[in-house]
């Protein structure tokens, strides 16, 4: 039994008439030119396009517009597309159609330029989807980065009533060699011996 994404067919696009084309084989490093097709206004074939998907695969068919025959089927791979634009025209198009097994290539025109600009856009859109179904994202996660230490922001600001001291370079004395920065030191208090002296010594005194 088929599963229930074989069954289902989206349509992508759809126009009203396209004419085909027999054309020329491919001259060698040189593009499609619609001027190279003859009579542009004497088609081979005439009747509606509509782009499918289906089990995630795309195709073009060429339908006729009343009775929905099958003239044409084009299999769209976005990594290998089946449509080229020509050098000379925004509505003319080459397509590469199956038949059997067997491959051809015929000519596509569009009656307007808005038709051909939507005919490129729904092409546009599915190669994107199709590519992002190829190579999806890989999952993020939510893992701390590994500079970044976890867990509350520490707080090192001062307490009332506490204190800290410093030690200075070089300067030693019985009390030790830190001071304390916010000690109570009165204007009369002694100077620990080694200490550094606040004032100068009162002239004529040794």
């Amino acid at each position: 039994m088929d599963s229930l994404d074989d069954e289902i067919e989206s349509i992508l696009y759809i126009a009203r008439e396209v004419s085909a084309y027999k054309i020329p084989p491919l001259k060698a490093n040189e593009g499609h030119r619609a001027n190279d097709w003859g009579d542009l206004s004497n088609p081979l074939w005439k009747g509606r396009l509509r782009i499918v998907e289906k089990s995630n695969k795309a195709a073009l068919l060429f339908e006729d517009a009343q009775t929905a025959e099958l003239f044409a089927r084009a299999e769209y791979d976005p990594m290998k597309p089946s449509v080229d634009a020509v050098l000379d025209s925004s509505r003319y198009f080459v397509v590469r159609v199956e038949d059997a097994g067997k491959k051809a290539y015929i000519g596509m025109g569009f009656a307007e330029r808005t038709d051909s600009f939507d005919f490129n856009v729904a092409l546009q859109d599915y190669t994107k989807r199709a590519k992002a179904a190829l190579n999806p994202p890989s999952p993020t996660t939510n893992t701390p980065s590994p500079h970044i230490l976890p867990g509350p922001k520490k707080d090192y600001s001062l307490k009332e009533g506490q204190t800290f001291s410093i030690s200075i370079p070089g300067k030693s004395s019985k009390q030790g060699a830190s001071s304390n920065l916010l000690g109570s030191s009165g204007v009369g208090s002694s100077i620990s011996s080694g200490g550094i002296p606040l004032l100068p010594p009162p002239p004529g005194r040794r």
